[in-house]
């Protein structure tokens, strides 16, 4: 469990949340933006909230609650000037006597989170908490459907998710969404669509969908959907290696890394693709990079006291030898720039493409009580070499930059459809201009070290 206030012990329960930067999590589908988004990802999380505390069984007055999160504030946010800088006393009595109702104490403490500043740190309602949680234990019901909104605002269907109720229903890449249970779904958000979308388990939902403009109803019963991490394992021509890791956030993300290394473990070199992946599990970043590391930092955090504590690699009984790029991009965040980071500066693996996104900060989930909760920042990260990523970013060490045109000539991640129509992109189509150069790199690693420890040493 990890503690609730500022402490010396070592942060080792470290989670990051998924948010909309280029990964969505509800109603059984997630959402993949063809661009770099400008939005920000949240930060990487220690987690308090998965084991409900007996405490928040406990009905909690608007005073009691809204109490509860001014200390919460003041014992644990990373930056204690900032409390200081504008006396945050202050707001121990300026609500009191005033709030009568859960919806007061909600506005109240959202307006006094919102004075720090900082937009990762932020009251989560009973509708908010629930999702955190849900995408921590990787809990997702729905009907299984990859979804996107294209430039004429329609809410499209990039795939359906195998074995699903989406999959088996008939759904295809390119169908428009057009009306859930018979209300039409034109003018609002992808958000809105999916609340509609989503349900409980074994609840039934009508979608309407749009093919080769003939309207169809797809009857569906909803289910849980299986959240993978590995999106994609292959062997590309020349005998490479390619992995793409979607995402961090399943509790089942090192075993599948695990599974997608041995299948490609024949190969000459591997090829890791972290682009658009906003994060997830930090301390599955941290057992992925133990992968391929043996020794050395993977990861520092600096707390509000300013004390450093490390993530060092172990010596684990599965680890990767191979030659490794990585690819990353703006869409590359948190999580994603832990392993990345980890892997460019011990030397282990080259990385291509574009500046990663740039969140160094380091959250706390936690439970207020009510079925609220708060997301806190409570300290701040290093990479190995103390460089503080934060609004920086990791550079790569061969930039491949990928703008409008690009994109629009089919030359971005090759999984993304600029034209939101068929998908049918493939790693092995030569198209997609970054990982063609990763693809180069990597011949170029292997013709030059044909026999690559994972330090980069000749084998003797």
């Amino acid at each position: 469990m990890a503690p609730t206030q500022p402490t010396r012990k070592r942060l080792n329960v470290w989670m990051l949340r998924i948010t909309t930067l280029a990964l969505s999590l509800a109603a059984g589908y997630y959402y993949l933006s063809w661009r770099e988004s400008t939005e920000s990802p949240d930060s990487v999380m220690q987690d308090t909230a998965l084991a409900q505390p007996s405490n928040d069984r406990k009905a909690l007055s608007p005073n009691q609650l809204y109490d509860r999160a001014w200390s919460l504030i003041k014992n644990t946010f990373y930056d204690q000037n900032a409390l200081n800088q504008q006396d945050w006393s202050r707001w121990k009595r300026r609500y009191e006597g005033k709030l009568k109702t859960p919806e007061d104490s909600h506005k109240a403490i959202e307006t006094m989170f919102a004075s720090l500043g900082d937009p990762y740190t932020r009251f989560l309602n009973e509708e908010a908490f629930g999702e955190e949680r849900s995408n921590i234990r990787a809990e997702l019901f729905g009907v299984g459907m990859q979804l996107g909104m294209n430039k004429e605002h329609k809410v499209v269907v990039i795939a359906p998710i195998q074995n699903t109720p989406a999959s088996r229903a008939g759904i295809h890449p390119g169908d428009e969404i057009v009306e859930v249970d018979k209300k039409p779904v034109k003018g609002q958000s992808l958000d809105e669509v999916v609340k509609q979308i989503r349900g409980p388990k074994d609840t039934k939902v009508e979608i309407t969908i749009l093919r080769a403009s003939k309207k169809e109803q797809m009857h569906m019963t909803r289910a849980e959907i299986p959240i993978k991490a590995i999106a994609s394992c292959e062997i590309l021509p020349g005998n490479i290696g390619y992995v793409r890791l979607d995402s961090f956030i399943s509790q089942k993300a090192n075993d599948e890394m695990k599974d997608a290394l041995r299948k490609v473990a024949n190969c000459k070199g591997l090829i890791l693709d972290l682009r658009n992946n906003p994060g997830g599990l930090l301390t599955n970043a941290v057992e992925i990079a133990n992968m391929f590391l043996d020794r050395g930092i993977i990861v520092s955090t600096i707390d509000a006291e300013g004390y450093k504590a490390s993530q060092v690699a172990s010596r684990g009984s599965f680890k990767t030898e191979q030659p490794t790029v990585v690819l990353i991009n703006g869409g590359s965040a948190s999580a994603s720039e832990i392993l990345s980071g980890a892997l460019k500066d011990n030397h282990r693996a080259k990385l291509v493409g574009q500046k990663s996104f740039g969140k160094g900060l380091v959250q706390a989930v936690n439970s207020l009580g009510n079925g609220t909760g708060a997301n806190v920042t409570i300290a701040r990260y290093l990479t190995p070499n103390d460089t503080d990523i934060h609004k920086s970013g990791i550079s790569p060490d061969y930039e491949v930059k990928i703008g409008d045109a690009e994109f629009k000539a089919g030359k971005g991640p090759w999984w993304i459809d600029p034209n939101m129509s068929t998908f049918t992109g493939k790693p092995q189509d030569g198209k997609d201009a970054q990982l063609n150069k990763a693809v180069e790199v990597m011949n170029k690693l292997v013709s030059s070290s044909p026999s690559v420890t994972s330090w980069g040493a000749q084998k003797k």
